[in-house]
């Protein structure tokens, strides 16, 4: 079996269509797989229907004997030499650009890799026109873009991409020491031009404080790219995760999927720091008073379970001045993310717009006073 430490999830499913065999793609936020040559709708309801209750595995058993068990898919991948960034492409193309940093992406020869399956996927509920709506409209309010920018906007750049994810559960119990801080006032006396005045001070008093807070963490997401930045793909939250379907290769139809580059064992190590600011919070409830210092806490991770699933995003890159900004769309929500160029021309002029409104004000002022 191999290692699974480096790899990621990234399918193309291939469908044919019933009528005239031609492949088919996912119609974003309906039940069926439309054909582009013949119009006819496969149905695949049974396939988008959200899971009653989304299995979760546990995280000490799978590592322990069940990782190398784990049921596995093997695929088909073309990795960018610029970004790093190892997906799929739509069947018969040969070559694209890649989507996380515009490169330009040919297939000289496929290679293959073997991932834990993904248990659970969102489907993709936003079109690609929605998609095209959502991001002009997000630029449209960007101060000093360059033009170029919007330009971007207008071309079909827009690609649909799987991203992986791991879910990950947990009961924590976590024992706190820290200081306690309680205000008062006290009322001093001081001279002013000779006259004696009182003012009333706040003062905190401070006493150790120390406890035990108990957590329950739900379906902490970890992104598993390393190609998206993450403080952009953390914003894209939240997901309605609570619509996951199963994995299937059609809902995949005619889009990209992302393989993982973070595995399960790292990936909780990232959970605990997203429930870590949690935890703090806990732990200062706890500690009461006006203010609250938290020196050291040491918390046990109890009952962790995980899941791996596809969570749908539009995505972009544009390159200006020789650096990549990435642009992404949550498939589900329409919420936009993403990192901006600013035009140094627009800012210059905005300035010397400035400059030149305060002269004028300066001068009106100044003749006024003649």
């Amino acid at each position: 079996m191999n290692d699974f430490s480096e790899k990621t999830h990234e399918v193309e499913g291939k469908v044919n269509c019933k009528d005239c065999g031609a492949l088919l793609r996912y119609n974003p936020g309906t039940t069926s797989l439309n054909c582009e040559y013949c119009g006819a709708h496969n149905d695949i309801t049974d396939l988008v229907q959200p899971v009653a209750e989304a299995e979760e595995i546990d995280f000490e058993a799978f590592l322990a004997n069940a990782q190398q068990s784990a049921e596995t898919i093997t695929l088909s991948v073309v990795k960018c030499q610029n970004c790093g960034a190892s997906t799929t492409l739509k069947p018969n193309v040969t070559a694209d650009n890649c989507a996380f940093c515009g490169t330009a992406l040919v297939i000289m020869s496929g290679s293959t890799c073997q991932i834990i399956k993904p248990k659970y996927m969102l489907p993709f509920s936003i079109d690609k026109k929605k998609g095209k709506d959502e991001f002009r409209t997000w630029l449209h309010k960007l101060w000093f873009a360059p033009n170029a920018l919007k330009k971007f906007a207008e071309e079909d750049k827009l690609k649909g991409i799987y991203i992986p994810y791991w879910t990950y559960d947990s009961n924590t119990v976590s024992h706190y020491t820290g200081m306690r801080g309680d205000h008062y006032y006290t009322t001093e006396t001081y001279t002013v031009n000779g006259q004696t005045q009182t003012r009333t001070v706040q003062r905190t008093r401070w006493t150790p404080a120390s406890g035990t807070v108990y957590n329950e963490f739900d379906d902490v997401l970890v992104n598993a790219s390393n190609s998206l930045p993450e403080k952009y793909a953390n914003e894209l939250e939240p997901w309605d995760l609570h619509q996951l379907t199963h994995f299937n290769e059609q809902l995949l139809s005619g889009f990209q999927a992302e393989q993982y580059q973070l595995d399960v064992r790292n990936g909780f190590d990232k959970a605990k720091g997203r429930m870590e600011g949690v935890i703090r919070s806990s732990a200062m409830r706890d500690i009461g008073g006006d203010v609250q210092q938290v020196t050291s806490i040491d918390s046990t991770y109890n009952d962790v379970t995980f899941k791996h699933i596809l969570l749908p995003i539009w995505i972009s890159a544009y390159n200006f001045k020789g650096k990549a900004y990435r642009f992404m769309i949550n498939g589900r929500t329409g919420e936009v993310q993403g990192e901006r160029p600013y035009s140094g021309w627009k800012i210059f002029f905005a300035v010397l717009a400035g400059l030149a409104v305060i002269g004028g004000i300066i001068w009106l002022i100044a003749k006024n006073k003649q």
